[in-house]
């Protein structure tokens, strides 16, 4: 029987790659690419040998698969007539075609397959990620994804290459859940200025980094700028920051400010204290002022220093002396400049009716008059009778002119004038005058205006000296 050429079913495999891919990188250059390319061959025409009956089909051979077949005549009739196969393929390949096949009288078989290699899709690139694969596209190739520094995964961390060709899982995301970070200036701690009860302090922003991006929104201070001025204590300084996905991250830093003390004064006796600032700080001035009839002795002003001591030493308020035994009206003034202020009162003579009772108020309301600092001069009669004196001392008669010629005093008519501690006239009476009128008058604009003028009355309400210790309308 001579040998007749019977078709033999052939399974080729072959993959074009269309684009360029790198391998398990999870990036391509391609903008376009085909997983799956094939060009299916033609089986060469097989060549039978009919001297070995019972092939009649040319034998089955399935690249990367397998045919598994029953012939009618046995096991050793694989090919013969009427034989039926079952196509399949290995793993991580597909069958394309029929899977199962007769050989035909025609010495052919009834249909074509080939084994397809398995193949998923290429990965499309994370943003702010990448992924490396063990096998590329291939079947039971794994995936596995990370994110840059910053970021974090969220979803599926690997995937794999099943064999319906599709990925396992879903595309995960890079997130920035990450805070940015900040750190603060360090605590400080600083003394207050001299004369001051505050501190003036400066420092550098803070140092931020976002770990992610690098983009930092915004930075937020919480308390004074920088060059503030802060007063005695602690203070708490705190900076907030957030960068583009609202990831918020703080610090602090605590500022202290000291206020530098000198041991409190006590104030002389028959005398009181004016001071600067808040009276025994750094840098602050006292003065030591003493009541009326009374003068200092020794220094007039301390300091306080910043070894925490006070320069000086604590005066003392000795009883004024009056010296009557003086050259002229001038020298006589003097001796009261800063320290009293002066009623000067003249009349005619004693026995008249607006001195005398001038005279008799006065002497009522000597508590208010000496509390005011107030000394009276009298000024009474006609020369050569004249007579003038400051309580017990007498004045001489060149003394009594000059007070006249410089105060522009009359002989023949009663009247007073009132000089303030500078010697400044500051008011004058042609009648008799209650002490509460002369005392409004040294309260409401004298003493007011005393301790305006110097730098403070410590311990006096609203700036006026010491007017306690009279009771009924001697204040």
């Amino acid at each position: 029987m001579a040998q007749e050429a019977a078709p033999v079913l052939l399974m080729f495999l072959t993959r074009l790659v269309s684009s360029t891919w790198h391998e398990g990188s999870g990036y391509y250059t391609a903008e376009s690419h085909t997983n799956e390319v094939y060009v299916e061959e033609a089986p060469p025409e097989p060549a039978l040998d009919y001297r070995r009956v019972p092939q009649w089909c040319a034998t089955l051979n399935i690249y990367r698969g397998e045919a598994t077949c029953y012939s009618p005549q046995g096991g050793s009739y694989r090919s013969s007539l009427g034989t039926r196969c079952e196509l399949s393929c290995a793993r991580g390949y597909r069958l394309v075609g029929r899977s199962t096949v007769q050989c035909l009288p025609s010495r052919r078989w009834s249909g074509m397959a080939y084994c397809r290699q398995i193949r998923c899709h290429v990965l499309p690139a994370v943003l702010r990620g990448s992924y490396v694969c063990s096998a590329g596209v291939q079947m039971d190739s794994r995936c596995d994804y990370t994110c840059l520094p910053g970021y974090q995964l969220e979803g599926d961390r690997s995937r794999v290459c099943m064999e319906d060709g599709r990925w396992s899982g879903s595309e995960p995301v890079c997130v920035d859940v990450e805070p940015p970070k900040i750190r603060c200036p360090d605590s400080r701690e600083r003394i207050a200025e001299p004369g001051k009860l505050t501190a003036t302090v400066y420092w550098d922003p803070p140092r931020v980094k976002d770990s992610a991006d690098g983009v930092i929104k915004r930075v937020m201070l919480r308390g004074p700028e920088p060059g503030s001025e802060f007063p005695e204590g602690e203070h708490v300084i705190r900076y907030t920051t957030h960068d583009q996905a609202y990831n918020r991250a703080s610090c602090k830093f605590r500022i202290r400010v000291q206020v530098r003390r000198c041991p409190v004064l006590k104030p002389p006796q028959h005398g009181y204290l004016s001071c600067t600032s808040d009276g025994n700080n750094y840098g602050a001035t006292c003065e030591y002022l003493c009541d009326g009839g009374y003068e200092r002795q020794g220094t007039s002003l301390r300091v306080c220093q910043s070894t925490q001591q006070w320069t000086g030493s604590q005066p003392l308020c000795a009883p004024m002396q009056i010296n009557t035994a003086v050259n002229s009206a001038a020298s006589l003034l003097d001796q009261f400049y800063e320290k009293r202020r002066l009623l000067v009162i003249s009349a005619p003579d004693s026995a008249n009716r607006y001195y005398k009772m001038q005279i008799s108020m006065l002497q009522q309301a000597t508590c208010g008059l000496e509390l005011r600092h107030v000394t009276i001069i009298e000024l009474v009669g006609q020369p050569p009778h004249e007579v003038g004196r400051i309580r017990e001392h007498q004045l001489s008669v060149g003394i009594m002119e000059e007070l006249r010629q410089f105060l522009h005093l009359t002989r023949y008519h009663f009247n007073m004038v009132l000089l303030d501690k500078a010697g400044t006239d500051r008011e004058r009476y042609i009648l008799p005058i209650s002490p509460d009128e002369i005392f409004d008058f040294i309260d409401t604009y004298l003493l007011i205006a005393h301790c305006r003028g110097g730098p403070g009355c410590q311990g006096l309400p609203e700036g006026r000296e010491p007017l306690s210790g009279c009771s009924g309308t001697e204040r």
